[in-house]
């Protein structure tokens, strides 16, 4: 039997939906792939799948950003 499922509308400001319509895109991706992706992060965590604080730590330098990045996935 097939899954019930309901359509869920939300507001997002025009200029970051085509952002990141862009950037899924070429992922292969829609943005509802990517909500449906969110929410079957939150569902399998029991949280939201990223930290949410109102004191954010210090930004990553690139060079920093790089090496998290290597190690995650490898050299270019």
């Amino acid at each position: 039997m097939a899954e019930t499922t309901v359509l869920f509308r939300a507001r997002v400001p025009r200029k970051r939906l085509k952002h990141a319509e862009k950037v899924l895109s070429r992922l292969g991706l829609k943005p509802g792939d990517a909500f449906n992706m969110l929410l079957a992060q939150i569902e399998l965590r029991e949280s939201v799948p990223f930290s949410l604080t109102t004191k954010p730590g210090s930004w990553l330098t690139a060079e920093e950003q790089s090496t998290y990045w290597t190690k995650a996935l490898g050299e270019y």
